[in-house]
Parts: structure tokens; sequence; C-alpha cells
């Protein structure tokens, strides 16, 4: 039985002075995050944190979420209201920097933070323009950090837990550790980490350091100093009382050196403490029934309308309007790390076969540039669109019959999950959560949903997109793998009761 099965079955069976919600019976948590859907938002990190606070707020628990305001949040957001309150940080050896507190309560029991500080956060992208990153994101999450552990400590309903994600707030454990030694912070909250993707670590030339603000005991290699460098995501992995990652596959692969990204002796070392819990799906909004997105309704009882989404994704990206066309759908970054290139390579030779190709993506400008060639030699068979929108994720997610993930590594993934729920076959690489989320026939051939493929390889994945065509010129064998798909559950109940878990064995 694959481990997507195993995991299926079990599914089945000077403070602010407002507190905009009284505080409902169970746990406190505060959660960080650089991002959080629908307000910001570049990938699955910000539909995890979405759906983790809304699913525990609904749970009973008082759940805080702190996330920068940026550019266009203010005049956006009905309802966000400003506190009658100024954070006032250190920023380095001899600067203060202020911000504004802004919440909004989109459910009872759930509360935003927003970080008001327009040098920091008012800017055309979350941590880039123009496929560079911004040069002091070091000082900018240094302060998103500073103001998670500064409203941990003020706020009046008295966070217990802090939950942080991924390096953008990788400091939070080692101020919180700092302030209570030094500043008399008594009973602080514990701190649990959730790593989204164990490449991107937040290092920094050591010049970096001195905007953290702490003691100089803490640039060693017990805390935030690797190899000369600040590295944000190691000091989190050393500091946090509880580790975690979004799929029991990739928890296994990080503490192996081919995944482990030069932090695998140090993840080894606290295995003990390091879990994978897979993401759940906000099945909320993604769903097929009652969803704004879609030019039409369907569900495994009744798949007509996907054909309808079909026709009109192919008039919308202009392609050949034509219902029996294989369609095959990706949206991803532009990054090696998601098998885009040997994508595009199997794409070359399949090609010449009878299918279309539709791409939503952005990321690394050689990549950009190879799609849109690729694009401009076969008009008739692929569409790229560059940059993100989200409308057209759900369109491509609904209209295609075929939804490929080649990743080199992939944490969890989401959007095989989005594929399922949305009858899409998702052709995926055996690897962290892709493995943990999808049946191959070869694993189960009751309850097959998808296709996998283990060598990474050009010529591997175009031997999976051949099984994809085979499977297609067989309709009644395609509509049982899209049944099986739909039935998948990866709803956030079970995702919820696992972080309930870890966080009560923080206290326990």
């Amino acid at each position: 039985m694959s481990s997507r099965k195993r995991a299926q079955s079990a599914r089945k069976t000077s403070s602010p002075t407002v507190s905009p919600s009284a505080t409902p019976p169970g746990l406190r948590l505060l959660i960080g995050c650089s991002e959080v859907h629908p307000y910001s938002k570049t990938g699955g990190l910000a539909d995890m944190v979405s759906a983790l606070a809304k699913t525990m707020a609904r749970r009973g628990h008082r759940v805080g979420v702190v996330t920068p305001l940026y550019r266009g949040l203010l005049e956006k957001l009905q309802g966000l209201q400003r506190l009658d309150y100024f954070m006032r940080l250190p920023m380095g050896p001899t600067d203060w920097v202020e911000a504004s507190v802004h919440v909004l309560e989109p459910e009872p029991g759930l509360t935003i933070y927003f970080i008001n500080q327009p040098i920091y956060y008012d800017r055309g992208g979350l941590y880039s323009e123009a496929g560079r990153d911004y040069p002091d994101n070091a000082q900018r999450f240094f302060f998103l950090a500073k103001a998670v552990v500064h409203l941990a400590r003020y706020l009046p309903w008295q966070p217990e837990i802090v939950h942080v994600h991924d390096w953008q707030v990788g400091i939070v454990p080692a101020l919180i550790r700092h302030q209570a030694e030094r500043e008399g912070w008594h009973n602080p909250p514990r701190s649990i980490l959730s790593i989204h993707n164990l490449a991107y670590q937040g290092v920094f030339g050591p010049e970096a350091f001195p905007w953290a603000n702490l003691p100089r005991e803490y640039f060693t290699p017990s805390s935030l100093e690797f190899y000369g460098t600040v590295n944000c995501l190691k000091a989190a992995i050393v500091g946090s009382d509880l580790l975690t990652t979004v799929s029991p596959r990739y928890a296994r692969e990080i503490t192996t050196a081919e995944y482990g990204c030069g932090l695998d002796p140090l993840l080894r070392h606290r295995q003990s403490i390091l879990s994978g819990i897979l993401n759940g799906v906000d099945y909320e909004e993604w769903q097929t029934e009652k969803n704004p997105h879609l030019p039409a309704v369907y569900s495994a009882r009744d798949l007509a309308g996907k054909e309808t989404c079909k026709v009109e994704l192919q008039k919308q990206m202009r392609l050949p309007v034509d219902p029996t066309v294989p369609l095959f759908g990706s949206v991803t970054r532009l990054a090696d790390q998601k098998g885009v290139d040997i994508q595009l390579g199997a794409l070359e030779e399949m090609l010449a076969s009878g299918m279309q190709f539709v791409l939503l993506g952005s990321g690394a400008a050689d990549l950009e540039r190879a799609y849109r060639e690729l694009a401009a030699r076969y008009p008739t068979k692929v569409a790229v669109q560059i940059g993100y929108n989200h409308a057209l994720s759900h369109r491509i997610e609904a209209a295609a019959d075929f939804f490929l993930m080649p990743s080199l590594f992939e944490p969890c993934g989401l959007n095989q999950m989005y594929s399922l729920r949305y009858g899409t076959i998702p052709i995926v690489r055996v690897t962290g959560g892709l493995d943990d989320s999808v049946i191959d026939i070869t694993e189960d051939p009751k309850h097959a949903d998808g296709i996998k493929f283990h060598e990474y390889s050009s010529r591997a994945l175009a031997k999976a997109i051949r099984k994809a065509l085979a499977l297609y010129q067989q309709p009644r064998l395609l509509n049982w793998y899209r049944k099986h798909a739909m039935a998948a559950d990866f709803s956030w109940d079970r995702t919820a009761s696992q972080y309930e878990a870890a966080y009560r064995s923080l206290k326990a």
C-alpha cells in the first residue's frame, strides 16, 4: 500500500490595547509568515498558512497571524482596522524603526496582524523585482521577525505557542530566547518551525548580523552563524522547540546529503523533534461546483462541465479549440527545483504527438525565455503566460486532462492535490509530498489516480507523457482515474489534528 493510500485511509476513519474578539477556549497560537493567501502570495506557503490558521480557529483555538502589509493592501482590504499602537523596534546598533499595526478578523477566533512599515514592505514584489532579490531583505525580514516576537510578548491574549514558517521569520526563536534570558520575559511561548523548502535558507553576509540586535554569542555555530554567514533557517532549526516539514517523505529526505542542502547533519542531530505533516487543501476554494473562476461546474458524478472548461481555456489561450485533444497543464515557478528543465526536453520530444500544453508561471529569465520560444515555435500546441493569475490557475487545473509536476524535489506540493480534486491526472516524479499524495497503478491497481516516474530526466518524463496519451485513448479507464482522483481527501481536518497534537506536545 502506498504512503498516500495509508494516509488517505486514515483520513476517512506597552502593548496593543485592542483585542478584536473574545478569546475562545483552546490553544493560543501566533503564526509568523511572510505571505498569507489571499493577502499576499508567491506559492503554496501562503495557501498552507491561510488554511492552517482558518482551520485552527474553527477548531476553537485563538489564532493570530503576523505578516507584512504589502503594497496595495491598505486600500484593498475592507474592514481593516488600525490599532492605536506603534511598534518602535531597534534595527542595528543605533537606529530605531517604527511600524503601525493593522488588524483584520476574517472569522471568529482568527486575527491577521499586518505590520505597516512602508520603507520595508511598500514594494513592487514580496522578495524581489525583475528577478533580483531586494538587497535589504535581511533588514526587511529581521524586522518582521522582531514584530512577531514583540506581539507574542505584548498581545493581551498572551500567545503560548509561536509557529514560524521558513527563513523569513527564522530568527524568532533566537529573539524569544534572548528576551527570556536577558530582558525579563517570564514564561515565554514555545516555538515550532515548519520547513516548507529547505533550499531557501535566508543566507546573508556577516555584515547583516548587527541588524538582528542579538549579542555576539548568537553569531556562532550554535545559532545564526553558518560557515561565516548568517543563516536564518539554520537559526530556526537550532532554536525551535519542535520542527515539522510539509510531508512525511520530505522529513526523511532532508536528513540525507542529497536533499539536506548542507543542513542534513544538523537535521539528523535534531531528528527526534522532526516530523512530517502532509499539507491539506482548502476545499472551500479549490473545488469544482461553486467556483467563480470556472466557466462551468462539474463533479465526479457529472464530468461534462470539465470539457466546457477545456474549450473555454483553449479559446482564452488562443489554442485551436478541440475538446478531443489531450491537454497538459502546468502552474509553477520557473526554477530548477520544479523540473521545468526536463519538462522542456520532454515537450520537445512529445509535441509531435497530438497534444496541447498550457503553462502559467514565472521565475528565472532564461527559463521564461525558453518557454516563450517554445510557444513561438509551436503556436497551435503551446500557450504560455508569464506571471501569476489566481483565476487562471483554477481554470488550468479544471481544463487540463493531465498536470505536469516533474520536480527535482518537492517538500509537499499542492497543485497535484488541486489537480486530483479537479479530476486532472497528475504526472509526478517520486519525491517528497508528490510521492505521499499520488497513487500510481503499479502501487495500487484499485485506487490509481496519477502517473509517477522515478528518474530525473527528460526521457523518463517523456515516457510518463506517453503513458498519459495511451490512457487518454481509453475514455472509460480515464474516467475511472478521474473518479478516484476526485475522491481523494486532503481536507485540513486531519492535518490540523496533527498540528494540534504537535502544539499540545510542547505544553506537556
